[in-house]
């Protein structure tokens, strides 16, 4: 199966430059910071405008992490974050709130992220609210108008979340993502919740609209079989760092490192005459993400084994190249 038409512009719209978030560890009588957890370590990487970029690994490596980072949502200790050439790191509360409207998140789970006890149109012309866009009837229309576009009936303006279903939730997460008309939207595990054939029409409603308006992704996922749906490129996340950074073909076709080609092992495969039987893989996990306070984890250092595919240098998860 072919992934999405790739953009025809050029223009980064979002680079990432040695992104680290640590979260410290209490312990002792006074609750002092006895070590850190390295969730997010040295990472870096560049979206297209107009292109999805994936990160994947298993839960725990920091995916969703870096994407709240991106977005401040959690706080980074270092690193650079440049959106259309401004760096987010260093907006203050204002500024950062004004570049809200141009990157915005779908959360894994449409029935947390959304009030139970507002209508459905509300929630979804919030955001028009807030940034004070438009009069009550120019809110309104464009409000119906991403209903539209998401493919939900005007009916259910009117609704409340507990009265939809999972899919229809999260259609509902994505028009009100879509509302400020942003250039990138964080998408967190936004299908994973979903039952598979619910999965295949979000995925591909996400397709449309990036086709349709352009929009770049950040898809934060698990499942590599989605993955290869929707990505242009790829990211493999394991504790904290990019192990593996390359197009969708590069990663699926010849994968480098060991975590990349454990992930791909674990995909199912119907025939199974197909699989593929990895007897070494050569992947010692690494027992733990928490680190001493003092402790200096060396920078991400890649081998470009071909153009524009890295993959990690030195011995992170037991590997060594």
């Amino acid at each position: 199966e072919t992934g999405p038409i790739l953009p025809k512009s050029d223009k980064v719209l979002l680079d990432v430059k040695g992104l680290t978030t640590r979260f410290p560890v209490k312990g002792g009588l006074f609750r002092r910071t006895i070590a850190n957890v390295h969730a997010v370590e040295d990472v870096s990487f560049r979206i297209i405008s107009g292109e999805t970029l994936s990160l994947v690994g298993e839960s725990g490596c920091g995916k969703s992490t870096c994407g709240r980072s991106i977005l401040r949502l959690v706080e980074p200790q270092s690193g650079e974050v440049w959106l259309d050439g401004k760096n987010v790191i260093d907006f203050g509360t204002e500024q950062l709130r004004a570049a809200r409207r141009d990157m915005q998140m779908v959360f894994q789970d449409p029935f947390a992220s959304l009030n139970p006890q507002m209508k459905l149109a509300d929630q979804v012309a919030e955001p028009l609210v807030n940034f004070n866009i438009g009069n009550a009837q120019e809110r309104a229309d464009r409000v119906a108008q991403l209903f539209d576009r998401v493919e939900l009936p005007r009916s259910f303006l009117r609704r409340y979340p507990h009265e939809l279903s999972g899919g229809q939730r999260q259609r509902v997460a994505i028009a009100r993502a879509l509302a400020l008309n942003p250039k990138l939207i964080i998408a967190d595990e936004a299908v994973s919740a979903l039952d598979v054939s619910v999965q295949a029409q979000v995925l591909n409603l996400i397709l449309e609209l990036q086709s349709e308006l352009g929009i770049s992704i950040l898809f934060i996922s698990h499942d590599m079989a989605v993955v290869e749906r929707v990505s242009h490129h790829v990211g493999v996340m394991y504790l904290g760092r990019i192990v593996e950074l390359g197009t969708r073909a590069a990663i699926f076709d010849n994968p480098q490192h060991p975590y990349t080609k454990q992930l791909l092992a674990a995909v199912p495969v119907a025939d199974p005459r197909q699989r593929k039987s990895e007897k070494d893989l050569n992947f010692k996990p690494i027992p733990s993400p928490i680190f001493p306070v003092d402790h200096q984890p060396a920078p991400s250092v890649y081998d470009e084994v071909s153009p524009g595919h890295l993959v990690l240098k030195g011995t992170w998860g037991g590997f060594e190249r």
